[in-house]
């Protein structure tokens, strides 16, 4: 069956969704793009080669009422998608959004709420998760080769320091790296873990030299349920861009190997006993691996996913239901790093959850 969706957002990030990730899904046949919004009509030009003019609006609202579709997507500031949500709920609309869900983990597990007694079906487009070179590390983690893993490093750091660098609107959030960019990065080292995360040790801050209003440095540890541990540094103030947007570090350590990705490259290093020792460098220079080959990667893979899922498939891993995690994962830096304490994830989680259905 072919969607009928309803692209809500076409400029900024949206303008990638009507450009790369739309386009594919409409040539497979899985999606029929029938209406386009952004509240800046300049914008709508970059839907031109999916929709007619006509069918461009400036309110969701109003392009949910006007249209007869099936499905909408949501690639707007995280503050405004709980009403793009209320308004597609009301029009029976199910819906693929950009991360994360919403703004705040309460606004995210009333969308979740929402959405459920609808019943209607919400996922969101993790796209880091499903990146060509992060899920080559997960599949090569999971080949039986590496043996039990025990920990995970991850480095996303960039030199984004003046304003507007990183879109001018993340200069002025809150806690924007937690919202913005660590939401991609501890979603995927939480897959990559392969469980629940347990407790959140988080350091965040803004140096001098940033033109940020919220906090963009931050050094932050994780512990999981299965006992894998795991550390991840994240920057937009520092020098140089070492691991920028889509070239992420991240290292498995595993009994039986250590594998590495770098900038997009994948190499493993086997445990080698007669090399043991703890004088010199870098003992081998690694096997690379090649990444992995398919049509489809990143938001591109998720629209058919999302698809596959409405045609009566599994739901996709990023449904909004599971998505609540990885939110709880930011929450939980946010506060820990307000605190200064560690915090339980999953009480963070239940808490929330309680104060949504006692409103």
């Amino acid at each position: 069956m072919t969607y009928r969706i309803i692209q809500v957002g076409t400029g900024g990030q949206g303008a990638r969704w009507c450009s790369t990730y739309l386009p594919e899904n409409v040539e497979d046949g899985r999606i029929d793009v029938v209406a386009a919004v952004d509240v800046d009509p300049e914008q709508h030009e970059n839907a031109t080669e999916l929709v007619d003019e006509e069918q461009c609006y400036t309110d969701a609202a109003t392009a949910f009422e006007a249209v007869d579709a099936d499905a909408c997507t949501i690639v707007i500031p995280p503050w405004l998608h709980e009403d793009v949500v209320d308004a597609a709920i009301e029009h029976d609309l199910h819906i693929l959004s950009e991360k994360p869900i919403a703004d705040s983990l309460e606004a995210s597990v009333r969308i979740a709420e929402k959405v459920s007694r609808a019943g209607l079906k919400m996922g969101v487009t993790m796209s880091h998760r499903f990146d060509r070179d992060k899920t080559s590390f997960r599949r090569q983690l999971r080949r039986n080769d590496s043996g039990p893993l025990d920990y995970l490093v991850g480095r996303f750091t960039c030199n984004a320091r003046s304003y507007g660098t990183w879109g001018a609107f993340r200069h002025e959030m809150e806690d924007v790296l937690m919202i913005e960019g660590a939401v991609h990065q501890l979603d995927f080292i939480a897959d990559t873990a392969g469980s629940r995360c347990e407790t959140v040790y988080a350091d965040t801050w803004c140096p001098e030299w940033a033109e940020y209003e919220g906090d963009v440095q931050a050094l932050v540890q994780l512990r999981f349920e299965n006992g894998t541990r795991a550390t991840w540094e994240g920057a937009k103030a520092n020098a140089v861009t070492l691991n920028g947007w889509n070239s992420d570090y991240l290292r498995a350590e595993c009994r039986d190997e250590t594998l590495v990705l770098d900038d997009r490259e994948l190499v493993r290093y086997p445990y080698d006993p007669g090399r043991e020792g703890v004088v010199g460098g870098r003992t081998t220079d690694g096997d690379p691996v090649p990444l992995d080959e398919q049509d489809k990667w990143s938001n591109t893979w998720l629209v058919e996913q999302f698809v596959d899922w409405l045609d009566g498939g599994e739901p996709m891993a990023t449904n909004v239901q599971d998505n609540l995690q990885s939110m709880a994962l930011i929450a939980a830096a946010m506060e820990s790093s307000q605190t200064g304490e560690p915090v339980y994830v999953q009480s963070l989680l239940a808490d929330a959850r309680r104060s949504i259905t006692t409103e």
